[in-house]
């Protein structure tokens, strides 16, 4: 869409030209981090509005000491006209955000489709509006990535900028979200893995800034958190801060666990829609209506464990439920909404509703925080602890497990907080929270399926370039394929047109059966005594190794090594043949795209 865009006489194609002509591709790109920072922080502000505005209307009027039927309600509602605007209006998968992200940026030439700047903040505000128990990170970062790579699309720049774009968005969406543009910086090296140098900084740190500043334009100063550190921390809380690192590591690993044997169980559902929708919505309803905590992103329940101060305050937690007047069940009611969150963010995801893990995962951290705070000090484990402070270091602590961001999580916390003065504690959680989820899990929420297929893009430059190349970059097509019954004679004549050493042997279906490799039959074909005497089918070879046409190019370059083949043959699930890989073009391509990378 955006190449006929531009390809057409018109503004757009004039403005392009002008801009190549007078401004420099690195000017360019200044300007347009500047552009999508302002862009990403608008796209936060009207997500968060739609969100305010919905649940204004609907939950307004609820009696806080006692609970209400309408729970029941408003989330399979909403996730139903979810399903409804994403299937007849966005008519695409607009789900895990950030995921499809890292997927663009891996496999896409990061390039995200034109619809992406606005659908997921529409969808993932009825969404939440409606109870919805995820949150508007994710979206928001998919829109800011998407204006990113659109205006990266619209100017034409070179696949190198294309990336840096899309984490100029990435970052401008959690920077204006939050209002943390350091924040955002180092999400996008840790979590997208957007190497950072000299040439990448100044546009992500202008991208955060502007973002930052219209954020505090549209939304005032006001932060999502509501932190004051009345109870700085001390040495001897060194013990309790290592315990709750490797509690939320494991808070973490069972965050990332029972989400994925989640997604599979609603992916079984796939092919029947209004039954995921029913069961989804029940549980999510059923949730909400006995946790209340649950319903939208739930950042009012944590304010209310980082505000409160007594018994009396941080009972206003199970306001609306049935747990409401019945202090000596709080530290119930918060274990339990802990460990349910999980599965009311998989329902509202599974039966069709639209958002992120990013907010589930501070929400979990900070009642995990308190959770364990809250035992400390009843049962008097060791000195005592302030829940408030726990709290904020639960968030840093898992929202650390659950996207292996250590940075992010510290940042991002104090940044919100202004809690700076606890930058040891977080420190210390965050570590010890990342090397126990480590031992279990090498990768973050985001990353481990593309982690599975082959399709991450990382830090290392070596698996980065052969990730970036793709099957299709290096897939060959002029081949000549004979039949396995061709005589000896015509094959002579096939060989002669052919260009290469390879000619493959395929039946009428395409099938590949075997190669005819020029090397091996030299000493014959010449003989033209034999040429009605044999057949391909005699003279045929099995290849030293097949590769699948969606195999991942680690595997690709590694039977490279193995058989030290000079060409393998490209076949798709059916065996069908596809193509050809060379060893030359695999190493030519490889070469390239690190020269590429490693250019400043």
């Amino acid at each position: 869409m955006i190449d006929e865009m531009a390809e057409k006489p018109g503004t757009i194609a004039k403005m392009v030209a002008w801009q190549k002509e007078h401004i420099s591709d690195r000017q360019m790109t200044l300007i347009l981090a500047f552009v999508i920072g302002l862009l990403a922080s608008v796209a936060g502000f009207f997500l968060h509005s739609i969100v305010h505005e919905i649940q204004i209307l609907l939950t307004s009027g609820f009696e806080k000491s006692t609970y209400n039927l309408l729970f029941l309600l408003f989330p399979i509602v909403g996730i139903y006209l979810t399903s409804l605007f994403i299937k007849y209006v966005v008519r695409d998968n607009i789900s895990h955000g950030i995921t499809r992200v890292l997927y663009a940026i891996s496999a896409k030439q990061s390039k995200l489709k034109g619809h992406n700047c606005w659908s997921s903040v529409v969808a993932s505000g009825i969404t939440i509006g409606f109870g919805g128990s995820v949150g508007a990170e994710a979206p928001i970062v998919l829109t800011g990535s998407a204006i990113g790579s659109n205006l990266g699309q619209i100017f034409r720049m070179d696949k190198k900028t294309m990336i840096l774009l899309v984490g100029c968005g990435a970052s401008a969406a959690i920077a204006g979200i939050f209002k943390a543009p350091i924040a955002g910086l180092v999400f996008t090296l840790e979590v997208l893995m957007v190497d950072l140098s000299m040439a990448s900084l100044l546009p992500i740190l202008i991208s955060c800034v502007t973002a930052t500043c219209f954020s505090y334009i549209l939304m005032g100063e006001k932060s999502l958190f509501d932190f004051t550190l009345t109870d700085p921390w001390e040495l001897d809380r060194v013990p309790a801060c290592i315990l709750l690192g490797v509690f939320c590591g494991f808070v973490s690993l069972y965050f990332m666990r029972a989400m994925s044997a989640c997604e599979g169980f609603f992916a079984q559902l796939k092919q029947y829609p209004y039954v995921k929708l029913l069961f989804g919505g029940i549980i999510l309803s059923s949730l909400i209506f006995l946790f209340p905590s649950l319903y939208g992103e739930g950042y009012s329940a944590v304010n209310i464990l980082l505000k409160g101060r007594t018994e009396a305050d941080w009972d206003m937690v199970m306001s609306n439920s049935l747990f409401y007047g019945h202090s000596q069940l709080l530290v119930l009611y918060i274990g339990l909404v802990t460990f349910t969150k999980v599965f009311a963010t998989s329902a509202t995801n599974g039966s069709g509703g639209c958002g992120g893990t990013f907010a589930p995962s501070l929400f979990i951290g900070g009642f995990a925080g308190f959770f364990f705070a809250r035992i400390w000090n009843i049962y008097k484990l060791g000195v005592y602890i302030p829940e408030q402070n726990f709290t904020l270091m639960g968030m840093a602590g898992v929202m650390t497990g659950v996207m292996h961001a250590p940075l992010t999580g510290i940042f991002l916390i104090a940044e919100l907080t202004g809690g700076y003065l606890l930058f040891i504690p977080l420190m210390i959680v965050c570590i010890c929270s990342l090397l126990t989820i480590s031992i279990f899990e090498s990768h973050s929420i985001y990353a481990l399926r593309l982690a599975r297929e082959g399709k991450l893009l990382t830090h290392h430059i070596d698996k980065a370039a052969l990730t970036l190349m793709g099957m299709q970059s290096v897939v060959e097509k002029d081949y000549h394929p004979v039949s396995p019954d061709l005589p000896m004679g015509k094959l002579v004549s096939e060989i002669s047109r052919s260009n290469n050493n390879f000619l493959p042997v395929v039946n009428q279906a395409g099938v590949l059966l075997g190669i005819i490799d020029i090397t091996r039959i030299r000493h014959i074909i010449f003989r033209s005594e034999l040429y009605t005497r044999f057949k391909v089918k005699q003279l045929m070879l099995q290849p030293s190794a097949v590769l699948s046409d969606h195999e991942p190019m680690q595997e690709v370059m590694k039977k490279f090594d193995e058989t030290d083949a000079a060409q393998l043959p490209v076949v798709d699930v059916n065996g069908v043949l596809k193509g050809y890989i060379s060893r030359t073009r695999l190493y030519s391509t490889y070469r390239q795209i690190v020269a590429d990378m490693s250019a400043e």
